[in-house]
């Protein structure tokens, strides 16, 4: 996989979405800085992930990937990052308990900082400046210093993921996340909601069956499986010169991995075959995304296949289809059929958010809930029909109780949204939504 590649090998490609940064000394000071601090994650922990993905991958598990459009620097905060944490919680033991099966847990968190642009520019009042692209660039206020690319914002990103991670970890590993708190992760706004009473039902069995397996002698003291979950990070993997520097070399495999998350991806924006992303996405050992839009074609997608997992392992390569509802039927099976036809091992996953974003009229950018489903509902169901494995999805959410996306079982309208829509760039589903999704999944898995 690595020959002729370095971690610096994608300078000589195009690289396409790169900041216009004002000062080169700057940024490759900033750069210097970062390659000196310490792995944000692990080697092994890639690893270990790339293993569980193989079992998505051979249809043995699930993968539940979600998290935040794009994280805040203003919105670090621990109440912030619990409640994210719970409602993925929430969904992944609904899946579970629904389907019986294991779902490996990826949040977009902990890195995700740095947004693609359909321009390089944005034009208000007649006055033209770059456009916002995350925080790990610049800001959101509309003026020249806030929209000029500043590289300390980079070290800032990892401080923050750095922080994000530790809680992470406490939480994940620390009891939170035990399941006897299953009833704890209910948010009142969500308990009070269909899917809130639908999630309630599921504890309530947990919590009978835990008490039958105490009785049996069986504690979450002496099982760490019931007290502590694995959790990993991904995002897209954007800017890289960051990606590079933290890109380290593996003491024990000598091998290559970008130890800025366990997972990164490709955006439907830089995923050109002969283009600076891929270039350096295929040296590290990572476990891979890609997303795959309504133009992607079959023969494209079996080159990533060769560029990014020539060996074919499973559990190194995911696809994250984002066609849309309407579309998604045209354009999702003869992708499928390609890929399982050339022998290449990939875990399918859906994003229904990117594909059916719209304008509303009071000019906010939203996502009809209804649509969200549908293109959720039509990815499974092709799967089923072709006989391969839908292996899960990846979608944007918050926990928060915010007003983004309309519809859902509480039946939000384009007039609620500006109650409390607070996302950076993308609309994101609310926790009661995210929940109602899992519900709508499960049941599609039983159908299988």
């Amino acid at each position: 996989m690595n020959n002729n590649w370095n971690p610096n090998s994608w300078t000589s490609f195009p690289a396409d979405q790169q900041p216009d940064w004002p000062d080169d000394n700057e940024l490759n000071a900033v750069l210097k800085e970062i390659s000196e601090l310490p792995p944000l994650v692990f080697a092994g922990e890639a690893r270990t992930l790339k293993n569980q993905l193989a079992r998505v991958c051979n249809g043995d598990a699930l993968l539940l990937q979600a998290g935040d459009c794009a994280e805040s620097f203003s919105a670090l905060s621990a109440n912030s990052i619990r409640d994210k944490l719970k409602v993925i919680l929430q969904m992944a033991v609904a899946l579970t308990y629904s389907t019986g099966l294991p779902v490996v847990k990826v949040g977009r968190i902990a890195g995700q900082f740095a947004k693609p642009r359909s321009s390089p520019t944005e034009t208000k009042d007649n006055v033209e400046l770059p456009s916002f692209r995350g925080h790990i660039v610049n800001d959101t206020d509309f003026n020249a210093g806030a929209r000029t690319a500043d590289p300390k914002r980079l070290l800032m990103a990892y401080n923050q993921s750095s922080a994000t991670l530790n809680l992470l970890r406490a939480f994940t590993s620390g009891g939170f996340a035990d399941l006897t708190q299953v009833h704890s992760w209910n948010q009142q706004f969500v308990a009070n909601s269909p899917a809130g009473a639908q999630y309630k039902e599921i504890a309530d069995g947990i919590t009978n069956a835990l008490a039958f397996m105490r009785a049996c002698g069986i504690t979450s003291e002496d099982h760490p499986a019931l007290n502590e979950v694995d959790f990993y990070t991904s995002h897209e993997a954007l800017l890289l010169g960051y990606e590079e520097a933290l890109t380290r070399n593996d003491s024990m495999s000598g091998d290559w991995y970008d130890c800025s998350a366990h997972m990164l991806w490709i955006g439907e924006r830089t995923r050109q075959l002969d283009g600076a992303h891929i270039e350096f996405l295929r040296g590290v050992e990572n476990p891979l995304g890609c997303k795959l839009g309504p133009t992607a074609t079959a023969e494209e997608a079996i080159k990533l296949c060769e560029i990014l997992n020539p060996d074919q392992m499973a559990g190194r390569l995911t696809f994250i289809t984002r066609m849309g509802a309407s579309v998604i039927e045209n354009t999702l099976p003869e992708l499928v059929s390609a890929v399982q036809e050339s022998g290449h091992p990939v875990v399918w996953a859906c994003d229904p958010m990117h594909g059916n974003t719209y304008t509303a009229d009071s000019g906010l950018k939203t996502r009809n809930f209804s649509d969200v489903v549908d293109e959720t509902k039509k990815f499974f169901y092709i799967h089923r029909s072709l006989g391969t494995w839908a292996g899960g999805i990846h979608v944007e959410l918050t926990g928060d109780n915010v007003t983004e996306c309309v519809g859902g079982a509480e039946n939000l309208s384009d007039d609620d949204l500006a109650l409390r829509y607070e996302t950076m760039c993308d609309p994101r589903l609310n926790a009661s939504q995210s929940l109602e999704l899992a519900f709508h999944v499960a049941e599609e898995l039983r159908t299988s």
